[in-house]
Parts: C-alpha cells; structure tokens; sequence
C-alpha cells in the first residue's frame, strides 16, 4: 500500500509511454508468475530486462528498486498484475498483453483507478481524495470540447473530489477570461497565475513552514513552489499520455492542447452516463483487487451489441453486416475495418510525400521542434524523421511508432526495435532520431542504437547501416560511433556504420531533395555511408571523422 501525501490529483507517471508495460508484464509472468515479488525476484527481474531489446534503461544503481517503480506503479495500481501474495497477472493484463485492441483495455482500467483505494492511502496532509481521476477528466474535456496543457495542469489536477466538479469548471472559464484581457504576454500572465493556484493549494504548508523539499536544505518557498510546479506538469504530462493510450483523444502538438476525437463521442457520452463516479471497495483490498482486474467492467458502447452495430454502420455505411454475428464477432468487424481505414488513410498520406505535396509540412514541423514549441517533441520528432525519409528516396520506408485510428502518431516505438526501418532492396538503413542532450544521450541511445542495427544486419542478410539524428549530437555519441566503424565485435554483426548528424543538417538533406532537378536514388543514401567508412579509416580521430562527414551530407546530391 502506497501513502499519498498530495494536494492534487495524484496518477501514476511511471512508465512514461503506456504501451511500455505491456512486453515488460509479459516478461515478468512469463520468469516470475507465482514466485513472491521480493527483493531477490527484483533483482532478477531487472537482470532478465536489461537483456531484452525493448528495454532501454539502465537499472544499475539499485535494480530491486527500478523494478518496483515499474511494476508496482502503473501495471499494478492500473490491475494488470497482481504481486501478493505472489505474482501473477490478472485477467485484464492477460487481455493486455493478448488482447488486438489495447486502447480499450487501456480505457476500462484507467476508468476504474480511483484515489482513495487499497492501493492508495491519502496521509491526514493530503487532499481529502473521493475521485476516479481519469474518469473525471474524460468529463471536464467533453465539457469544454478542448483543453489547453496548462488548464489541465492548474485546474484539471485540482479536482481530487468529483463532487467539486462544477467549481473547477467555473475556475477554468475565470482563467479564459482573464487571458482574453491579458493578451500580449501569455508567458508573463501564466507565470502569476501558476503562482497564484499553487499558492493557494498550499497555503497550510506555507503558513506553517513545511516548504523544505526532498533533496535538499532549500526551504524557501519560491524554491517549494518551484519544485511543486514541476511536479504538475508531470502529472499533466502523464494524464495526456495515459488518455491518448485509450485512443479517444486527440492531441494538438502546436497548441498544446486535448480533445475528444469527433467520431469517438459517442463512445465518451456513453461511459460519462453511465460509469459510476463513486470509488468503490475503499477499505476491501479482496474485492477491489478482483474489481480492478476484471477486463470486462466498467460496461462501454461496444459492449452493446445494438449500439455497436449502429456505429459500424454509421462509420461504415457501405459494410454489409449479417444478422447472425455475435457481439465478439461484431466487435471483431469493428477492428478489423478500423484498421483498414488506418492502413488506407496512411497510404494516401505516403502517396502526397512521395510528391512532395508535404514538403512545407515536413520543414515546418522540422522547425518547430528545434524551437522546442510542441507538445511531445520525441513523438513528433520521430514522426516526421519517417515522413522525410519517405520523402527523401526510394525505399520501403518503415515507422515502428504507434498511429492511432486516423494515421495521427499516437506513441513512440517501444523499443525493441528501430525508431525507423529503411529497405533499399540490396541494402538496409535503421534511422534512430531522440531529444536527448549531453551525456544522457550517449547513456540512454548508444548501445541500444548499435544493437537495433545488428539485429536488422542478422534478420536482413545484408549490409546494413544507422543514421543517428538528434538536435545536437554529444560528444560522447561522436566518440563512440566513430570507434564503431572500426571496431569489428561479432557481437553486433562486425563493424556498425552509424552516422550522427544534427536535426538541422539531416533538414538540409531534406530542403536538397526537394530542391533537386531528379529524384534521389537509394544510392545516394548508400554514398553518405560509404564515404563514411572511408573517412573514418582515413582519419587520426572522431572530431575531423565528424566535421568531414557532416560536410558529406550536407552536400549528399552535389557530387
């Protein structure tokens, strides 16, 4: 049992992406299902991920303690694994890690978590809980039709009691006015207002000298609120992630802002009416545990059969659909044509990169990202890297991100494999892209990048090379990939060509294959990399290796 010593809204922010739990619960029942969930079956745990490649972490420092953070937050607080009296996963994480249609699973668990519970105890200093958080915040979007990041931050997190429902909403339509006549210097009014909230949620701990916070012997209250503030925008990252994990919401990354998809309505109206707001089994930890669990509650639209039928006909009119089909075949239907839609509607926009109708688009959002004014800058990174690969030549270009229903990006490959696959018929290309800096960069990217391309190399049978795009390359990154072309480690399949370049030359590239009176041919791609073998093998050290191969593509189609 957890103790919520918080003022606000208190969600899960751990894993960071949803559908990262999903191989990582399988792992750990497919090695540990009926073991005790201690500190040597933590450790274990850990050993086994870190040998996975959908794993990208680290867990060296404390591996019993990495592996509570990831099972004992989401999977278990969301009822997809059970750890006491010993581990298992309960038939809703059996369904997420089988189930075809993870966003609905998603949906029913993140409508039944609830604060207080079991699970979670609230301290006497925290907020007198009695909510299903997401539950409410499904509610407060389809009241306004959009919310902004920041109004879900300093409003949404502050509706711990579903009964103050009404108060938030009337706090959030006093932000708008007051930003309509504040016009001029949002950044400057956001600050105050942030303030304000915050200085207000609280004021117990402020009036009674309680500010010093974890880490560190600053007790003063502008560093309190400080951390307080980031401590909200977490929160609100994570409830943007976990809703948009259900496929109901869209996200719009230049104005920050969620929203029910319009198709999606009547499946939020039907849940909204009917989902009970109580929480429930507060003090039963046996009945909230098999209540939690339970993949088949709380009741949605699709577990209609009548109203299911109604929507796939009035989604796809043109289907015919027999009379006699039960409601799991019926919502097998639904499935299989919503992923129809989705593969057409993400053919269609191959075919305008391919013409180059989506260059503006592709260079816009190339910079924007470098101005850092987006919401979910990775996910968008690696999103338009793939457009612009599409775009850049002829190969059979590969994302291994998430799209949801529409063809919108929806989440970042999960890890097991590249961010991006080029097959270019007698050569292959891995493409990673990351937002990382500094030496957390070469950390976190280096040896999983090298590994994802040794796995194409095997899987492939052929040469195979990496482009490694970020918007600045470290050092550390440099170092490495140019030992790599040296170095020949069975391990990863000999030598591994990978070249870093930083996001505003890979966008050069870009620019030159539009700008070019023909189109670009796989073999100028394989060009750059060839001629970095030769630098490297020429060359005394990394920094002239680099500064010669970045002035290579730069200049990829002039020679």
């Amino acid at each position: 049992m957890a103790r919520i010593d918080s003022k606000v809204i208190f969600i899960t922010t751990s894993p960071r992406t949803p559908a990262k739990m999903i191989p990582e619960i399988e792992l750990l029942n497919t090695h540990f299902s009926g073991q005790k969930w201690n500190t040597d079956t933590q450790r274990a745990f850990m050993e086994l991920l870190k040998e996975e490649n959908f794993f990208n972490g680290e867990g060296a420092n404390d591996p019993a303690f990495s592996a509570r953070d990831r099972i004992n937050r989401a999977p278990k607080s969301l009822g997809f694994v059970v750890l006491s009296p010993s581990i298992s996963l309960t038939p809703a994480g059996i369904e997420l890690v089988t189930s075809r249609r993870k966003e609905e699973i998603f949906l029913r668990q993140l409508l039944k978590f609830q604060i207080p519970s079991p699970y979670h105890k609230p301290t006497e200093n925290s907020a007198v809980f009695w909510v299903k958080p997401y539950l409410e915040l499904f509610r407060l979007i389809r009241h306004f039709g959009s919310l902004k990041f920041d109004e879900l931050m300093l409003f949404g997190l502050q509706l711990v009691d579903y009964r103050q429902f009404d108060t938030i909403v009337a706090k959030i339509d006093q932000f708008r006015i007051a930003k309509a006549q504040n016009e001029g210097n949002y950044k400057r009014f956001r600050a105050e207002y942030l303030k304000q909230e915050l200085s207000e949620i609280y004021c117990a701990d402020i009036n009674s000298g309680n500010t010093r916070t974890r880490e560190t012997n600053d007790d003063s209250i502008t560093k309190f609120l400080k951390t307080k503030a980031s401590n909200m925008r977490d929160y609100a990252d994570a409830c943007f992630r976990y809703l948009r994990a259900t496929g109901l919401v869209n996200i719009s990354h230049l104005g920050k802002s969620i929203s029910i998809v319009p198709e999606k309505v009547q499946e939020v109206d039907y849940f909204l009416e009917h989902a009970d707001r109580e929480p429930c089994f507060v003090n039963n930890e046996g009945q909230y545990v098999a209540y939690l669990g339970n993949p088949l509650t709380p009741l949605l639209l699709t577990d209609d059969g009548e109203l299911l039928e109604q929507k796939i006909r009035s989604e796809f009119p043109k289907l015919q659909i027999s009379e006699t089909l039960t409601l799991q075949e019926l919502k097998n239907v639904f499935a299989d044509e919503l992923e129809n839609r989705k593969e057409k509607i993400i053919t269609e926009q191959i075919s305008a990169i391919k013409d180059y109708r989506a260059f503006e688009g592709i260079n816009t959002t190339f910079s924007q990202i470098l101005d850092n004014s987006l919401y979910d800058t990775p996910l968008i990174l690696e999103w338009n890297t793939w457009r612009a690969m599409t775009m850049l030549d002829g190969g059979n270009i590969k994302a291994n991100l998430k799209f949801d229903d529409f063809g919108n990006p929806m989440s970042t490959a999960q890890g097991n494999m590249a961010d991006i696959i080029c097959d270019y018929g007698d050569f292959g290309l891995t493409v990673e892209v990351t937002m990382q800096s500094g030496q957390r960069q070469y950390e976190t990217e280096g040896e999983p990048v090298t590994r994802h391309l040794a796995k194409l190399k095997k899987e492939s049978n052929k040469p195979a090379y990496c482009l490694f795009i970020a918007p600045n390359i470290n050092d550390a990154c440099i170092a490495h990939f140019y030992a790599l072309h040296k170095m020949n480690i069975s391990y990863y399949g000999g030598t591994s060509t990978i070249l870093p370049l930083p996001l505003n030359v890979f966008q050069k590239m870009v620019e030159d294959s539009y700008k070019a009176s023909y189109i670009p041919e796989p073999r100028h791609v394989k060009r750059i990399f060839d001629r970095s073998n030769e630098i490297a093998n020429e060359c005394d050290n990394e920094k002239v290796w680099y500064e010669m191969i970045t002035n290579e593509a730069l200049n990829w189609l002039t020679k």
